[in-house]
């Protein structure tokens, strides 16, 4: 029933004098908000409210307690300059900066590294600076070829840019010094990162350190690091702890492996889903001769709806383990079988170490024809091999003396957008001098150097060695000339030489060799050179040959010391000279022009002074 609008404003009057009860409140409407009959009413009103708030006081001012006013830092306490820069968040990808992270990553999937290097050092003092994310994606690719030497240069200048390095930042160049078997190198910039950085170190780190340590033999120190992760409060990783039981397997430590086991379960609550250790209880398995119970594992993680949590890697080491292990044939089904569950992106259960699994067990079994076809093969995967890849099977295919198959495999390397480096050429090189072919020794070699590749100074040495055994002394010799001003030779290297020429009597090559070796001055002619030296002289009977030429050249230092110090004085006489000439000469006059000065001042004095007396007088 309908209400009259007098009968309403009767109602609401009475609802105003009723006692107000705290515990009702209606939902979507305030008394408050209800206008009063007469303004005493609602000066009653207000006294009870204030009342009600002595008594209880809201709740707000209990649960945000209000906070003090900070103390304002003085403008004289500047932050510490030397304090670590905090790096770049993700929110800087924006505008400019992300089309030149775009344009970056176009070069990067062309395979077009040099470039993107380059742009990115271009970038850096221009308009549009480049964000660490940018610097990251090019050194993870110039990672991924195995371009180390190009990757540690471009982390310099970044740094030298004043470009902050974030947590991949460290831990690529981690996983470049465990590559390149330098893990105390690996260490030192984990301390460097745990001591100073403005950021903790990530999961990642300790799994690149973990794998690193144990591919270099040093499992001990990487069970050390994973106590030291576990300290720092992070939780017990499964990857960790399946490099370790790996590493493990390696040195034929089969109680450790389930030790670290059971030391995962108690970490994880009793119970272990991730299938990333499975491969490593297996190899344990094997070990102590429990076959049945390593293949009870390989079905219990391999069933359909198991509760096994299985990826790429967990499968890669179930098969390491199979092929290991005389059980290829079962290895070979499992394989099979991932490839065709591999469905990505939804479904990931092969990856390029699933082939290189593979290549290294059809190889263990002799059957190299077979691993270059699967291992061609790998796009139908879409998958990719990367330079590592390809030089563990041309090693494989030259230790097993198919160096022809080895050469073809390198020709091949384009048609995958891999150039070879000079790991590749140093095999084949080294293959051909056990093959007896010199000569194609010498042109691998030569290709590094027209490919503008760097070999080392060790396959260098490899290849003049192999030359001189073969008795082309005149092309080590080439080599050397061509070589002496782009590596820094030992003196190991000089003295092979020196000997090396003297046993073919070319003496006048060795003693312009030490001519030049004199006048540069960055080896030392050691006590151990001379003698070689002397004893190919002696022979030819002109020992004194290299006293002569070695008190030649000091003669020529001290004239040339001379001569530069001459021209080092009469450069100071011309600045002077120039300057006098430029500037008044009263600032730079001799002691003749002051007393020429002093007597003529004199003199008029004494011309003044009767003319001084007659006008006193």
């Amino acid at each position: 029933m309908a209400l009259s609008k007098p009968s309403f404003l009767i109602h609401l009057k009475s609802l105003t004098t009723k006692p107000f009860d705290c515990r009702f409140r209606p939902p979507f409407l305030s008394i408050r908000l209800l206008s009063f009959a007469t303004p005493e009413e609602a000066a009653a009103e207000r006294r009870r409210r204030k009342r009600r708030l002595r008594i209880e006081p809201p709740l707000n001012s209990l649960r945000h307690p209000q906070p003090q006013k900070q103390q304002r830092t003085p403008s004289s306490a500047n932050p510490n300059p030397n304090a670590p820069k905090l790096p770049e968040t993700v929110s800087v990808l924006t505008g400019n900066r992300l089309n030149l992270h775009n344009r970056i990553l176009t070069l990067i999937r062309e395979n077009d590294l040099d470039e993107a290097a380059l742009y990115t050092r271009h970038s850096v003092y221009s308009n549009c600076r480049p964000t660490i994310f940018t610097c990251n994606a090019v050194m993870a690719a110039l990672l991924r070829q195995s371009r180390y030497a190009d990757l540690l240069s471009l982390h310099r200048f970044i740094t030298q840019a004043g470009i902050a390095a974030n947590v991949v930042t460290y831990n690529l160049l981690i996983t470049v010094y465990c590559e390149c078997r330098k893990t105390d190198t690996a260490l030192e910039h984990y301390k460097q990162l745990i001591n100073n950085a403005p950021f903790n170190p990530s999961p990642t780190t300790y799994r690149i350190l973990a794998k690193g340590l144990v591919d270099n033999s040093k499992v001990e120190r990487a069970i050390e690091l994973k106590d030291e992760m576990l300290s720092k409060g992070f939780s017990a990783d499964p990857i960790v702890y399946s490099h370790l039981m790996n590493g493990c397997a390696k040195t034929k430590d089969a109680d450790k492996i389930f030790d670290l086991y059971e030391e995962l379960k108690a970490k994880l609550g009793g119970d272990v889903s991730d299938g990333i250790i499975y491969g490593g209880l297996m190899k344990g398995y094997f070990l102590k001769g429990l076959e049945n119970e390593a293949m009870e594992l390989y079905q219990e993680a391999t069933r359909e709806h198991s509760r096994i949590k299985m990826g790429a890697m967990s499968f890669n080491l179930i098969l390491d383990a199979l092929s290991k292990n005389g059980k290829f044939e079962e290895a070979l089904r499992l394989f099979d079988w991932m490839k065709t569950e591999h469905n990505p992106p939804q479904n990931l259960t092969v990856n390029l170490g699933s082939y290189n699994v593979m290549v290294d067990g059809y190889c263990a079994e002799g059957r190299f024809k077979e691993a270059v076809e699967v291992f061609m093969r790998m796009d139908e995967s879409r998958c990719s091999p990367d330079i590592v890849s390809f030089n563990n099977l041309i090693e494989q295919l030259c230790s097993n003396g198919l160096l022809p198959d080895a050469e073809e495999l390198c020709g091949r390397m384009n048609k995958k957008k891999v150039n070879p480096d000079e790991v590749s050429y140093g095999l084949l090189m080294d293959t051909c001098f056990k093959e007896n072919r010199p000569d194609d020794a010498a042109g691998y070699f030569r290709k590094m150097i027209d490919e503008k590749l760097r070999p080392n100074l060790a396959v260098y040495n490899r290849l003049v060695d192999g030359l001189v055994k073969f008795g082309k002394v005149d092309e080590a010799k080439s080599f050397f000339d061509l070589m002496v001003k782009k590596l820094k030779m030992d003196a190991s290297s000089y003295e092979f030489m020196f000997k090396a020429l003297c046993d073919v009597s070319k003496l006048d090559e060795v003693l312009k060799i030490v001519g030049e070796m004199l006048d540069d001055g960055s080896v030392d002619l050691n006590d151990d050179m001379q003698e070689i030296i002397k004893d190919g002289l002696r022979k030819e009977g002109r020992e004194e040959e290299l006293g002569k030429l070695i008190e030649q050249k000091e003669r020529e230092k001290e004239e040339a010391k001379r001569r530069e110090a001459e021209e080092a004085e009469k450069a100071k006489a011309s600045a002077r000279a120039a300057v006098a000439s430029l500037l008044p000469s009263k600032l730079f006059g001799s002691k003749e022009d002051e007393k020429e000065s002093t007597d003529s001042s004199v003199s008029k004095d004494d011309d003044v002074s009767p003319n001084k007396a007659a006008e006193q007088a």
